[in-house]
């Protein structure tokens, strides 16, 4: 045990070092007690009490947890953890130095007391919040705007900022010009996204149907958003024409078309009449704002890989007071139809069945006379029965809609169609088109889809006698990536995508589309029919 460890002899020491000589005396001899001596005598024992006191406190004993400081146990403290919580917040433990030698050899008390808290406190109490969106904003901004832009039209943006009334002349240096870039973000942003647009129509607009577009006035840009360097895989360079030019493009004339409950409307077409300008496929039909899944059936059609139907887009007609309509392009080389079954070619539904079981030109066979084949090939009932079951579309196979239970707005039960499903072979199909210079595949018209139908009243009489289904179809509804494409695709209709109110109205058609696609897989799966390649 050391000095320092024994209270007594500590008191003692401080009483001789600290109090004067006289006091000494009367502390050590025996002096007459007068009133002088008491009064200092009481002094000395009141100041030799708060000297105590002070003592005690420097070198706190083991009471209650606390722990006599002395070298050793500074020692064991440093090879310790600390248990102790900073205050600043902060986990991590304070550093203890080693104990300090003097110049004769003696242990030096170290200062327990200099925690590091004052030099955290001087930091910022939030520096990712202040500091860093600071320096990100100047380095930033001006290098995202000359990615977008060319050297030369960013720097006359910067002149025509700077030459503003009102601004200082010392936004011409740098750091002025930071502040300025800064200020005025938002109308940047939209200089750069008009200059996007404008870039993307000229890259993808050439010949004749670039400048009948920039004849319109009223239209700045494309309501087709392809903001990417390319357009979607399964949308051709022709299919992006041609919904442009429908999007686009200034009508000049129009002209009713009963038989299809729309409008035909031509599109710029210079000095030809209006039969050049539709041969040259300058023309489109406008129709009325409850068809508008047709657009919906465009891009599904794509998707899988069927290429069947005609392109068609959304844009907002003067004809149903400014509401957004779908105009399908006019396909001229289409072959004439009857006006009563709108087909190319006749058949009802029982001579169907047969064509099926016959398999007309599959393989390159050349059918028998006997069956009674036409010119379609076996494949495209396939690809359509598929394309119809997924939307719905029962106006193609089945007219009277005896396979589902209709609703009253359905148009089989408008004009009474639902009550003659007693003889159903002699029920004609209707929609059955194909081109004049290709006999062999169909095209797809009338695609108005319902999104409607329960999966317990789904119409599974459009698959009856489908015994092979495309391979190209049925691999996207395996994929599990068929609403990622959808959303691709659709999101470049602008108008369309606006009118079913955007990505939440869009995710509900899809939720309907990929539910049938698992009943379709389902079907597929229980009556064994086989995944064809079908590409010939």
């Amino acid at each position: 045990m050391t000095t320092f460890d024994q209270p007594s002899k500590i008191k003692n020491l401080f009483i001789c070092c600290l109090c004067p000589p006289r006091v000494l005396r009367l502390w050590t001899c025996r002096r007459p007690r007068t009133r002088r001596n008491l009064l200092v005598g009481t002094a000395c024992v009141i100041y030799l009490g708060f000297l105590v006191s002070q003592v005690g406190h420097v070198l706190p004993q083991h009471k209650g947890g606390h722990q006599k400081i002395s070298s050793r146990s500074l020692q064991d403290a440093a090879q310790t953890p600390f248990l102790g919580i900073p205050l600043d917040g902060t986990l991590s433990p304070p550093n203890f130095q080693e104990p300090q030698l003097g110049s004769n050899g003696t242990l030096l008390p170290p200062n327990v007391v200099y925690i590091t808290l004052r030099t955290k406190r001087s930091k910022p109490a939030n520096i990712r919040g202040t500091v860093k969106p600071k320096l990100r904003k100047k380095h930033a901004t001006p290098l995202s705007y000359g990615q977008h832009f060319p050297k030369a039209a960013f720097m006359a943006q910067e002149e025509a900022f700077a030459q503003q009334p009102g601004r200082a002349t010392h936004a011409a240096g740098a750091m002025g010009a930071a502040k300025a870039l800064e200020t005025r973000k938002h109308q940047l942003d939209e200089h750069r996204h008009k200059g996007m647009a404008i870039r993307e129509r000229g890259h993808r607009r050439p010949g004749g149907i670039a400048g009948a577009i920039k004849a319109q006035p009223q239209t700045e840009e494309s309501n087709i958003r392809i903001y990417s360097e390319s357009s979607p895989s399964w949308l051709s360079k022709e299919d992006i024409l041609n919904m442009r030019m429908l999007a686009d493009s200034r009508i000049e004339s129009i002209q009713e078309v009963p038989s299809h409950k729309a409008v035909l409307v031509v599109f710029t077409r210079g000095s030809s009449t209006t039969g050049t300008a539709c041969n040259q496929g300058h023309c489109g039909i406008v129709k009325r704002p409850l068809d508008m899944s047709e657009v919906f059936a465009f891009h599904l059609d794509r998707i899988l890989g069927l290429n069947r139907s005609l392109p068609s887009v959304s844009r907002r007609s003067e004809f149903f007071q400014g509401q957004a309509c779908p105009v399908i392009l006019w396909d001229s080389s289409l072959s004439p139809t009857d006006n009563n079954t709108h087909s190319s070619v006749k058949l009802t539904w029982g001579r169907y069945q047969q064509l099926l079981k016959q398999k007309c030109w599959q393989n390159g066979k050349v059918p028998k006379a006997e069956w009674g084949c036409t010119e379609i090939h076996h494949h495209e009932w396939s690809k359509m029965a598929l394309f119809d079951f997924l939307l719905q579309i029962y106006n193609r196979l089945d007219r009277n809609c005896c396979g589902f239970k209709p609703l009253k707005e359905d148009s089989c039960m408008q004009q009474g169609l639902k009550l003659k499903c007693s003889d159903q072979d002699a029920v004609d199909l209707t929609h059955i088109v194909q081109r004049r210079h290709d006999q062999r595949h169909l095209a797809f018209i009338d695609n108005k889809g319902f999104f409607d139908r329960n999966e317990d009243n789904l119409d599974f009489k459009i698959l009856q006698g489908i015994k092979e289904f495309p391979e190209s179809a049925v691999s996207v509804l395996k994929s599990h990536r068929l609403r990622e494409k959808l959303l691709q695709s659709l999101f470049l209709d602008k108008i369309y995508w606006e009118s079913q109110g955007g990505r939440k109205g869009i995710e509900k058609l899809i939720d309907v589309i990929e539910r049938r696609s698992k009943i379709l897989l389902t079907y597929i799966n229980a009556h064994g029919a086989k995944v064809l390649p079908m590409n010939e």
